[in-house]
């Protein structure tokens, strides 16, 4: 696949994903300008009206209205489909838009989908409540049994979606077997790659039809901007999912395509130094007294450890969840509210991704819209905290969370 780097001129085969995130982008105007411009502009003059006529017919290239297409937004489609290894890449408002234009341009009513019940509570929600009301029928099952995957196939299964590492848990899916279930049914297999990123894991690679991302997390890499995508063949993006987002309007706006476009050239750096963070700091979060269980990925003790090493560049990733010592749900939750009030340089905040640290307790923020059974299901249980490691030197957020931890005993 050749893409273009912004002076016009063809970019080699055989790149580096390193290069490919600073040099992918369009051609330059022709005012020459070395850093992408941003093209803030609602629609484009157009040469003549016959060519108004092509281009709206999408007969010639060019750009007529900003909801069908722009610059700015192009820019981050062919950075990001290039870092995936996708033929084509579809950007969106948001990740949660990027997950409804799937369901809007794959399902219809009577379909059947199948996901993890580990999952982000937000896309629970989107694919019980909001495509169940179309007469979507979605069955959640376990994330790591690949039997209960197959055993949910019913003759009306189009799309199997999988989140990996999930969130708040880092449970981990093995992409290669579920892309052979769904494939000997005859559906679409898709990956949420929104933890790992394209530098620690290529779920095309391993077999999936497509890959989501919400781009508000590590993608833009500060938590400036919303945005989202969804990157795999050409027939699936340009065909399928082009038309539904220029009718429907679920586009990104330039602006944030910009920014993330932008934050694409530091992803490589960022996210093997945060996890390099993470893995000092969940290892030690294990030795905490006050802690009773480490979700990590990249320590042994995570059930799914060696596959992920496979599956992920070898890397744990830069999230952790950690549930308390507790005799009772309330006393759990007593006493992850403390530990998450005596921070004071971790950010309380529910986003991920960003170069600053947060905390959060997905019980009543991420996951807090699902029931109690849900929530139970997914084990997210009222002691687990969710901590996304940023840039920060680590002993500094060890002494941050041990204001907390240290004196946990004292909450009963």
């Amino acid at each position: 696949m050749t893409h273009q780097i912004v002076d016009d001129r063809p970019l080699p085969e055989g790149l580096h994903p390193d290069t490919l995130a600073v040099r992918v982008s369009i051609p330059r105007s022709a005012y020459g300008e070395h850093s992408e411009a941003l093209y803030l502009t609602s629609c484009f003059v157009q040469p003549s009206a016959e060519s108004a006529v092509l281009r709206y017919a999408h007969k010639e290239p060019g750009y007529t209205y900003t909801r069908t297409g722009n610059p700015s937004v192009t820019a981050f489609e062919n950075r990001l489909a290039a870092l995936e290894g996708a033929e084509a890449a579809i950007a969106t408002a948001s990740g949660m838009s990027a997950i409804l234009a799937l369901g809007l341009g794959l399902l219809k009513s009577g379909d059947h989908v199948i996901c993890s019940r580990s999952m982000f509570g937000s896309t629970i929600a989107l694919m019980s409540n909001v495509l169940g009301k179309f007469g979507v029928e979605t069955s959640f099952v376990s994330q790591t049994d690949v039997g209960e995957w197959r055993a949910a196939l019913k003759a009306n299964t189009r799309l199997l979606f999988a989140e990996t590492p999930t969130n708040p848990l880092t449970e981990v899916c093995d992409i290669a077997a579920l892309a052979a279930v769904a494939k000997a049914a005859g559906a679409l297999f898709v990956v949420d790659n929104c933890f790992a990123t394209p530098v620690l894991q290529k779920p095309l690679a391993l077999g999936a039809d497509l890959v989501m991302h919400s781009g508000t997390k590590f993608l833009d890499g500060q938590g400036r901007v919303m945005a989202g995508a969804i990157c795999g063949s050409r027939a699936l993006v340009e065909d399928v999912l082009r038309p539904l987002d220029r009718t429907v309007g679920l586009v990104l706006s330039p602006f944030n395509a910009w920014v993330v476009h932008k934050g694409l050239e530091t992803l490589s750096l960022r996210v093997m130094a945060q996890s390099a963070n993470a893995l000092k700091i969940a290892q030690w979060l294990e030795r905490h007294p006050a802690v009773e269980r480490v979700f990590y990925p990249g320590l042994p003790s995570h059930p799914q450890h060696e596959l992920a090493m496979k599956q992920q560049a070898g890397v744990g990733g830069s999230v952790i969840a950690f549930v308390l010592k507790g005799k009772t749900p309330d006393q759990q939750r007593a006493r992850a509210f403390h530990v998450i009030d005596r921070t004071q340089v971790c950010s309380i905040a529910t986003n991920l991704g960003d170069v600053r640290t947060l905390i959060s307790h997905p019980a009543s923020t991420s996951h807090g819209r699902l029931t109690e059974e849900q929530r139970q299901a997914a084990g997210v249980v009222q002691g687990l905290l969710r901590v996304s490691v940023g840039l920060e030197y680590p002993p500094d957020i060890e002494r941050d969370l041990a204001r907390g931890l240290d004196t946990c005993a004292e909450i009963s």
